[in-house]
């Protein structure tokens, strides 16, 4: 296992990771992003992405011994992916899931794919049992911290949050300016 550990952002897609990469990276931590998937009207602030994350379930996992001591996203389907003989810090982003998934669909709207908002309640529930699965298998693995941050109450109390943070990841950071940036303009897929 390194010493250092591997600094995690995750959550479902559309639940404010990417706002939670540009908070890490705003305090001083070095993001592990390729900057492939660029700022769009749906994340005005970029993605914050790593594409090679995405293919850990093929078992490419080289990608994470250039992780130490770097924030990277990985969302919540991957998680278990990550390999074992590694230390993470993870900061778990939690967002109301009519919120979640009125984001997604207006996503794909703007990509001429628009979804049905009657199927909301179905995967609403998916995505329920998702997140209840991906929390239960989490609490069994020693090599794994969380802390588990909601949206919806870091936009209103950013400096409360970015606080939070920065203590949960027991390292310096510039709490000032990752303060700044939740910002009510950026929160636009409200319930």
């Amino acid at each position: 296992m390194s010493d250092k550990p591997i600094y995690i952002v995750s959550g479902l897609p559309r639940s404010g990771t990417s706002m939670m990469m540009k908070m890490l990276e705003a305090g001083g931590l070095s993001v592990l992003t390729d900057n492939i998937r660029t700022a769009d009207d749906d994340n005005l602030q970029g993605y914050y992405e790593l594409e090679r994350v995405k293919a850990m379930k093929e078992g490419d996992t080289t990608w994470v011994e250039e992780a130490n001591g770097k924030v990277v996203k990985v969302i919540s389907a991957l998680l278990e992916h990550l390999p074992a003989n590694y230390q993470y810090k993870i900061i778990f982003m939690e967002r109301e899931m009519m919120e979640i998934l009125a984001s997604q669909r207006k996503m794909l709207e703007r990509r001429g794919k628009p979804g049905d908002p009657a199927e909301d309640g179905k995967f609403a529930e998916l995505y329920g049992k998702h997140l209840d699965k991906v929390k239960t298998w989490l609490v069994g693995r020693s090599n794994m911290d969380v802390l588990y941050v909601r949206y919806n109450e870091m936009i209103a109390h950013p400096a409360d949050y970015a606080a939070k943070v920065a203590e949960f990841l027991d390292i310096p950071m510039d709490v000032g300016t990752m303060e700044k940036v939740p910002q009510e303009q950026y929160y636009r897929q409200r319930k």
